[in-house]
């Protein structure tokens, strides 16, 4: 479905009925990478999943995405469906926008799973390589996103998963060059929003993959105990939808369950 945002489409998918349960992408991912996800819970639940700005056939809206930018555009999408308060299931990226979205609309929100993903800022380290990356994509962008989509998953699992890592690069190569710079630019300057989790009364949950490249195992383990939120783990990468697909739709099914 296509919604009207500030001169731009907004590209989203509504299916079941139940209680509604928002699914937000990660960088260079998009709307489909729910799919598997939704078949298995839109017999309970009303599952949205949204192409955010500058992925899938959403449009770009700037040279910045921030991810209050992105929040503002998901509000748009359930304002449209007349959901007052939902779900969030946000992976990598979109955890930073379900985060950027508790931030203005607190009330809105009422579980949040975040999937490979944290409330912390760029370090000044991840800031850095976030420019050296605009830099390379400028270049080559179908290089980068191969690259990039690849060092998501654990080593061990490369091989294993090689078709499904393909379909995600296949995905992530229809990302406009446009899309890719101002998402790394809006994530470059997000905000710490910890005390958004700390705080945030609804219930919450951290999955994470011990063998996650690009947020550190350690860290997450950390965070759950500062801001007293569950973590559960899986045996994999940053890709724990795919690499550990099984105890993921578990796991979530729990949370879901358990969630008033």
């Amino acid at each position: 479905m296509i919604l009207a945002h500030k001169g731009i489409k907004i590209n989203y998918n509504t299916f079941g009925k139940g209680a509604p349960v928002v699914f937000l992408h990660g960088f260079l991912e998009n709307s489909t990478m729910w799919e598997e996800a939704i078949t298995f819970f839109s017999n309970q639940y009303q599952c949205i999943s949204i192409d955010l700005l500058g992925h899938g056939n959403t449009e770009n809206l700037g040279y910045v995405h921030t991810m209050e930018d992105m929040s503002q555009a998901v509000r748009v999408v359930l304002d449209s469906l007349k959901i007052n308060t939902a779900t969030f299931v946000g992976h990598s990226m979109g955890g930073y926008v379900a985060l950027a979205y508790i931030d203005l609309f607190a009330d809105s929100v009422s579980g949040l799973v975040l999937l490979n993903s944290t409330s912390l800022p760029d370090s000044e380290e991840r800031k850095i390589s976030r420019s050296r990356a605009i830099d390379i994509v400028k270049k080559n962008p179908n290089a980068y996103t191969s690259m990039a989509i690849a060092n998501l998953f654990a080593e061990k699992h490369r091989f294993k998963f090689s078709q499904q890592i393909n379909s995600i690069k296949n995905q992530a190569s229809k990302t406009s060059l446009q899309g890719i710079i101002s998402s790394l630019e809006g994530m470059k300057i997000r905000k710490d929003r910890g005390n958004i989790l700390q705080n945030f009364k609804g219930a919450k949950v951290i999955f994470a993959g011990k063998l996650d490249p690009i947020l550190i195992y350690s860290q997450s383990l950390q965070e759950a105990k500062q801001y007293n939120i569950d973590l559960v783990s899986f045996d994999g990468g940053h890709m724990s939808y795919v690499e550990n697909k099984e105890e993921f739709l578990s796991e979530l099914d729990k949370f879901l369950l358990a969630s008033p």
